[in-house]
């Protein structure tokens, strides 16, 4: 007589187990592997807005703190830019100051970024990440 072989559920249940512990071990890594390429996504509208902002200096003799239309005229895709550009991640603000002339841009985390903490990038080129010299 011939005998029929299946897998067993004390098989299945090994096999959900090692599925289970590997997920667990991969999805936090992959999950700041986003959150870097978010981060970074961030830090290089900083530097282009930080480079607008130069130019827009020379041209008007003062910084301004409109990031879209009206005053640096910057849009990017994934980006919604007005006063302020923000997505799903970061909203983006410039503070000018006075005198001497000078401006803070700061990136302020949400949603699943917040963990990585906001970003700041000031017109002498000082970049903080949630505190901390250096991006």
């Amino acid at each position: 007589m011939k005998q029929l072989r299946g897998v067993t559920i004390v098989e299945l249940l090994i096999v959900m187990a090692i599925i289970g512990i590997l997920t667990a071990i991969a999805f936090p890594a992959y999950d700041s592997y986003l959150r870097r390429g978010r981060r970074a996504d961030a830090q290089a509208l900083m530097m282009d807005i930080a480079s607008k902002q130069h130019q827009f200096l020379l041209d008007a003799r003062q910084y301004t703190d409109t990031i879209g239309n009206g005053g640096l005229n910057i849009s990017t895709s994934g980006w919604t830019c007005a006063a302020t550009c923000t997505n799903l991640f970061y909203t983006i603000t410039v503070v000018p100051g006075a005198a001497p002339p000078s401006f803070t841009i700061t990136a302020t985390a949400q949603g699943p970024q917040l963990p990585d903490g906001n970003l700041t990038l000031d017109h002498q080129g000082n970049r903080t990440r949630a505190g901390n010299p250096g991006w």
